[in-house]
C-alpha cells in the first residue's frame, strides 16, 4: 500500500457555504422538517441563504459572548440546524462540540463537566424535558437558546441584527470540531478533529464524487452530529448538488419525498436502507431514479444492496460501501453492481484509499491472520483525529507505532481486501463472526427486518430479531435457516422501536445484551 499522506491543507466549516455561494447560489437544499432555529424560513433553502444564515448566527452567537478557541456544546433536538449552528461556531474560529440529540441527559452533564465550562446551544424542549432540574448554571458558561426564553439563558432570536463578524481561519492543527463515539460501552468518549484533519476526510470521499459524471439530486440521512455531515457538505455544496436532507426514515414519508425530489443518489446508514426494502414495490416508485447509494458508517448486508439496486430504473447503479472508524474516518471501500451484491460476502469491506488511508492485520495470538483465526485492524488514516478530550491516555493505548487500532477484528483476503467480523467485545465464544450469520440468515429470511446475535446471559449466542408488521416468527422457516448454527440459543423478537440505537442507528449490541440480561434474571425471580 503507499504511504499515507496528510493533508497540506485544512477543511474549515465556516466558510464552506459562503464559498460555495459565489458559483452556486441559486442551487436548492431541500427540508423534510421545519428548522426550530428559523422558523420562517420553510423547508427549501439555497445556497446562498444558508451561507446568509450561517454567517448571521455567527453574528449572534458572537453577541452571546463566544470568543475564539471557545468550547460550544450543541445539543438540541433533531434537525439541519445543528449544521447550521456548527458552522457558524466554527466560522468564529470557536469549536463546536455536536451532541446528539439522543444522548440521555446523564451521559450529556457528564460530557459537559468534561468540557470544564462550556458554552451550550439548546432548546426549550431539552431545557423543560431531559434537562429539567439539570444543574446548567455550574456546568456551562452560558446557555443559549435556538429560540423561546427561560430564565437565566440568553435567546438567539433578541439577538437578530447583531453586527457580523469576519472569519476566523485558525492554524489548521488545532481543534475545530467535536463528535462523540456511540457510548456502546459506556460514557461516549468526545473526538477532536483538526482543520487538517477533517480535510483528510474529505480527500476519499471528494474522489468517490469526482467519478460520478453526472450532477445528482442527492439525498442525505445520516446524523448531524456524526463527522459525516459536515464533511458531506464540504462535498456536495461546492458542486452544485441539490440536496434533500432528511429527518423521517419512515418509508411512506420516504416515499412521497423522493417521488417528488427524484434523487440519483442516496446516502444513508445501513438499517435505514434495510427499513426502505419495502420501498422497492411502492407504488410511487421513489426509487426508480437513483444511479447511486451510498453507506458509510457500517457494513450492509448484501440482500439489502441486492433488493434496492433493482429497484432503479437507472443503467448500471452502484452501491458503495465506506468502512470506517469515528476516530479515523473512511478507511476502505468497494462497490457493488446488480451482478455482484446478491453473492457478495457481506463481510468484504473493500480496499484502503491510495494515499489517504491503509491497513494491516496483527495477530492476537502469534499465529497468522486468518478467517478461522482473526486479527486486530490496524489502520493508518489521514483524517485519524488528534485525541479524546481530556483522556489522551485512553487514546494514546490504541495507538502502536503510528498505526490506530479500533478493537475491530478480521482478515485479508488473497486479492487485499478487507474482511470484517466482529468487534472484539462483540464476538462470541464458538462464533466466528455474529456478522456474517446475520447476514446469511437476512438474506435467507426475507420476513426479518434486523436480525443481531449478541451474548446472551450465560455468553450464548441469542440471536434478536424483528419481522415485517411485527408477524409471528415462522419457527419451521428460522430453523431451516440458521441449521448450520446449532450452538445459537433460541431467537428472541422485538419491535423495530424496541431496540437501542446509537446515533448512526447502529444497534447498541452490549446494551441489548444487559437488557437480555436482566430479562432473565427478572424471569428467575418471578
Amino acid at each position: 500500500m503507499l504511504p499515507v499522506q496528510s493533508s497540506d491543507k485544512g477543511l474549515y466549516m465556516g466558510l464552506v457555504a459562503e464559498r460555495a455561494a459565489q458559483t452556486h447560489g441559486d442551487q436548492l437544499i431541500v427540508l423534510d422538517h421545519d428548522m426550530d432555529l428559523l422558523p420562517d424560513a420553510g423547508r427549501k433553502l439555497t445556497f446562498a441563504e444558508l451561507a446568509e444564515h450561517i454567517d448571521d448566527m455567527a453574528a449572534r452567537l458572537y453577541a452571546a459572548g463566544v470568543r475564539r478557541g471557545e468550547h460550544v456544546a450543541l445539543h438540541k433536538s433533531n434537525g439541519f440546524d445543528i449544521n447550521i449552528l456548527s458552522s457558524a461556531v466554527a466560522r468564529l474560529g470557536a469549536v463546536p462540540v455536536q451532541l446528539s440529540p439522543y444522548l440521555d441527559a446523564a451521559s450529556v452533564l457528564a460530557l459537559l463537566e468534561r468540557l470544564g465550562g462550556p458554552y451550550l446551544v439548546t432548546d426549550t424542549a431539552k431545557l423543560d424535558g431531559s434537562f429539567a432540574d439539570a444543574p446548567l448554571a455550574e456546568l456551562t458558561a452560558e446557555v443559549i437558546l435556538v429560540a423561546g426564553s427561560r430564565p437565566g439563558t440568553v435567546s438567539l432570536t433578541d439577538l437578530a441584527g447583531a453586527p457580523r463578524q469576519e472569519p476566523v481561519v485558525p492554524h489548521p492543527d488545532l481543534p475545530a470540531l467535536m463528535t462523540h463515539t456511540s457510548g456502546t460501552t459506556g460514557l461516549p468518549k468526545l473526538v477532536v478533529h483538526s482543520a487538517r484533519t477533517l480535510h483528510g476526510r474529505y480527500r476519499p470521499q471528494a474522489k468517490l464524487f469526482d467519478m460520478i459524471r453526472e450532477t445528482e439530486t442527492v439525498a442525505l440521512h445520516v446524523s448531524y452530529v456524526h463527522s459525516r455531515m459536515p464533511l458531506a457538505l464540504a462535498v456536495l455544496l461546492p458542486r452544485g448538488n441539490r440536496m434533500v436532507i432528511m429527518n423521517d426514515a419512515e418509508p411512506e414519508a420516504v416515499a412521497r419525498l423522493w417521488a417528488e425530489t427524484r434523487p440519483g443518489f442516496i446516502e444513508s446508514h445501513p438499517n435505514s436502507f434495510m427499513e426502505w426494502e419495502v420501498l422497492t414495490e411502492h407504488p410511487l416508485r421513489p426509487l426508480s431514479n437513483v444511479k447511486y447509494f451510498s453507506t458509510t458508517f457500517d457494513a450492509i448486508h448484501p440482500s439489502t444492496m441486492d433488493k434496492l439496486l433493482h429497484a432503479t430504473d437507472r443503467s448500471s447503479p452502484l452501491f458503495y460501501q465506506i468502512y470506517g472508524q469515528s476516530e479515523t474516518g473512511p478507511l476502505v471501500g468497494r462497490g457493488f453492481t446488480r451482478k455482484t451484491a446478491a453473492g457478495a460476502d457481506g463481510r468484504c469491506q473493500g480496499y484502503a484509499f491510495p494515499s489517504d488511508t491503509k491497513f494491516r492485520l496483527v495477530s492476537r495470538n502469534g499465529q497468522p491472520v486468518t478467517r478461522e483465526n482473526p486479527g486486530y485492524i490496524d489502520v493508518q488514516a489521514a483524517g485519524r483525529a488528534l485525541g479524546y478530550f481530556g483522556e489522551r491516555e485512553r487514546y494514546d493505548t490504541q495507538v502502536h507505532g503510528g498505526w490506530w487500532r479500533g478493537m475491530d477484528l478480521g482478515y485479508r483476503t488473497e486479492e487485499g481486501c478487507l474482511h470484517l467480523l466482529d468487534r472484539e467485545v462483540d464476538s462470541i465464544p464458538g462464533i466466528a463472526s455474529t456478522l456474517e450469520i446475520e447476514d446469511t440468515v437476512l438474506g435467507r429470511l426475507d420476513e426479518l427486518t434486523e436480525l443481531v446475535v449478541v451474548p446472551g446471559p450465560a455468553k450464548e449466542g441469542v440471536p434478536v430479531l424483528c419481522t415485517r408488521e411485527d408477524l409471528p416468527l415462522d419457527l419451521a422457516r428460522w430453523k431451516t435457516a440458521t441449521a448450520e448454527w446449532p450452538q445459537l440459543a433460541d431467537p428472541v423478537q422485538m419491535k423495530l422501536s424496541e431496540l437501542p440505537r446509537t446515533a448512526t442507528m447502529k444497534v447498541q449490541r452490549i446494551e441489548l445484551s444487559a437488557r437480555l440480561a436482566a430479562a432473565a434474571l427478572r424471569g428467575l425471580d418471578g
